[in-house]
């Protein structure tokens, strides 16, 4: 039983990258919309990538709302293979916080400031932690840790 509940536990970060993507989604929106309404961008105007990236002044929003689904798609795949196969420790299950932390760091960065070596800190930390994760659920789920 207790095995079960903790993988299931796992799936909150999950959750929390999830509540992030929703927050930046949203801040994306508010932004956007009143960039396009202030200026009187017709939004024919930004329908390609490119088209915004001439158009707008803003993007660093849109860029970090990309940025979610780019690497953390690899930090849900390992969370889900972690409940599935029942691998989940608390080592592991701190450091899924640990990553949807820096992760958040990284957004807040991101949407404020947008320092970029500050940002690549963030940013090189969640990943390098990533793949220790999936490093460590390939040993396990291979008998070698």
């Amino acid at each position: 039983f207790l095995m079960s509940l903790v993988a299931h536990v796992i799936l909150l970060p999950i959750g929390a990258m999830v509540a992030l993507s929703a927050v930046v989604g949203g801040a994306l929106l508010a932004q956007r919309s009143a960039e396009m309404r202030r200026r009187r961008i017709h939004p024919q105007s930004v329908a390609t990538s490119a088209q915004m990236a001439a158009t707008l002044e803003c993007t660093h929003i849109a860029d970090n709302f990309r940025n979610l689904f780019e690497t953390p798609v690899l930090f849900y795949a390992l969370c889900l293979a972690l409940a599935i196969t029942q691998q989940v420790t608390t080592a592991m299950l701190a450091a899924a916080w640990a990553y949807v932390a820096l992760r958040v760091l990284h957004s807040a960065i991101h949407c404020s400031y947008n320092r970029v070596m500050h940002r690549f800190a963030a940013f090189a930390a969640g990943f390098v932690l990533l793949i220790g994760m999936w490093l460590v659920f390939t040993l396990q789920l291979i008998g070698l840790a």
